[in-house]
């Protein structure tokens, strides 16, 4: 029984995956957080584009 519980409690799988998730965890935060930035960069940039567009095609329609 004392070995039974000596191996239970020398056994660091479970700590290892646990720290892997945090890693990962710690990783998907970081990555979601950069994409937002450049997703509000990237809308800009199209609304940005349309917004030409409409004018070019608005003063091209009118010659």
């Amino acid at each position: 029984m004392k070995k039974l519980i000596n191996k239970f409690f020398k056994n660091e799988d479970g700590a290892t995956a646990i720290e892997y998730g945090l890693i990962a965890a710690l990783i998907a935060v970081a990555a979601i957080t950069a994409m937002q930035g450049l997703g509000n960069e990237l809308g800009t940039t199209f609304n940005t584009t349309s917004s030409a567009m409409q004018e070019a095609n608005q003063a091209g329609a009118g010659n």
